[in-house]
């Protein structure tokens, strides 16, 4: 059968400004063509598929509306809850959505056989079997503890993740003998593995309990769809164990990326094939960088690429250098970009000089910073003795685990 892999839609997505609805609803007629274009038996959505867990009413639509187009090709949809989902609002829907041949797992599920789905091929017949795993929060795997250590944590998390894969890997092979024929076992996830690439737009998670899940603690699926990770990329050099990325560039620092799902072929012997298939841009972005001179020659070689290639004005991220201590930056970065195509979304200057501030040796703002970043850097600028600068860091760490539990 064939299956089609995609993850972080992030519908509802305001990027500096800028909403993504026309990005994400063209993506999304072009992911029906891909369906019926390449006959797409199941539809697999590793997670978040909403940017935040209180969308706007328009990305609901979007979802709603993709879901219904979707059905009119027959092929069957999965969808996992990802850490920017909110698991009551995906669940608001989810039995509603099984009227639709559309599988819901918002959550880990308080009976796990839920989330073991058999997939089904054209013909109506078992294609696969499937080991839905959404992204998992701690406390719907382990009890917390007092006293434990952030590394304790990591490893009783890590050991509880490892055991609800094997679990439900168990009763996969289970539905597999009863149903009395050699089906390929195919697992879901929404997490960060050891030697993953992310970028910018990634929140870290399981941040002070867990850093990254190790390849080799996945069950022996035929083939592992991963999500959280926006760029596209196999996990450990392994053919089966993939995230398929985000379908658009959600910072400027994926600009460049090709962006793809991956369609993914599998039969009675495993996995037979892995094609990428590359998303269109819809929304071109660009970076550019240098002196005042420098950047006005590449926002016009910018502006004539893109011409060739679309309609729209390219957003544009400008990193100033040399010339970053003119007062009046902004405004003679935007002169240069006057009878231009371009929509200059953001202005960095690059500092020449030491500065104080916990975004100089970064260069990215503030509001680009997570919670985590933004302490280890106001730490490094303390000077404080080793063993006090690990116990407010050991403290720090304690307080995030024990907010992730809470949450």
């Amino acid at each position: 059968m064939r299956i089609l892999h995609t993850s972080d839609w992030h519908l509802g997505q305001h990027f500096m400004g800028k909403t993504r609805f026309e990005e994400h609803q063209a993506f999304l007629r072009w992911l029906v063509e891909q369906v019926h274009t390449h006959e797409i038996d199941a539809v697999l959505v590793a997670g978040d598929v909403f940017d935040t867990g209180t969308p706007p009413s328009y990305a609901r639509e979007l979802y709603n509306g993709f879901i219904v187009e979707l059905q009119q090709t027959g092929a069957q949809l999965v969808i996992l809850g990802g850490n920017h989902d909110s698991v009551a609002m995906l669940n608001e829907s989810r039995s509603l959505l099984e009227c639709l041949n559309v599988q819901v797992i918002p959550g880990v599920l308080a009976d796990a056989q839920h989330q073991v789905i058999t997939l089904h091929n054209s013909a109506g017949e078992p294609g696969a079997v499937l080991c839905a795993v959404p992204f998992i929060r701690a406390r719907e795997v382990m009890a917390s503890e007092s006293g434990q250590s952030a590394a304790d944590k990591q490893h009783t998390l890590q050991q509880a993740i490892a055991g609800h894969y094997q679990q439900l890997f168990a009763q996969a092979e289970q539905r597999r003998q009863a149903h009395g024929r050699p089906l390929p076992i195919i697992a879901t996830g929404h997490l960060t593995t050891v030697g993953a690439s992310s970028s910018d737009s990634v929140r870290e998670i399981y941040i002070g309990t867990l850093d990254a899940f190790p390849a080799s603690a996945f069950p022996p699926a035929d083939y592992i769809a991963l999500g959280h990770i926006h760029r596209p990329q196999k996990v450990g050099g392994y053919e089966h164990i993939r995230y398929s990325g985000s379908p658009i560039a959600l910072s400027f620092d994926e600009v460049g990326q090709q962006k793809e799902v991956l369609l993914v072929e599998v039969g009675p012997e495993g996995l037979a094939a892995v094609t990428p298939l590359p998303v269109p841009v819809f929304q071109p972005m660009a970076r550019v960088k240098g002196n005042l001179q420098q950047l006005a020659q590449a926002m016009r070689a910018v502006a004539e690429q893109e011409a060739h290639q679309h309609t729209l004005p390219v957003w544009l991220e400008v990193t100033v250098a040399e010339d970053d201590y003119l007062s009046d930056l902004q405004p003679r970065v935007e002169q240069l970009a006057d009878g231009l195509a371009l929509e200059i979304l953001l202005v960095r200057r690059q500092r020449t000089a030491l500065l104080d501030g916990l975004t100089a040796e970064s260069r990215i703002t503030l509001s680009e910073m997570t919670p985590h970043e933004v302490f280890a850097q106001r730490l490094a600028a303390e000077a404080l003795p080793a063993d006090r600068e690990q116990a407010l860091n050991d403290l720090y760490q304690g307080v995030l685990a024990e907010m992730e539990q809470e949450s």
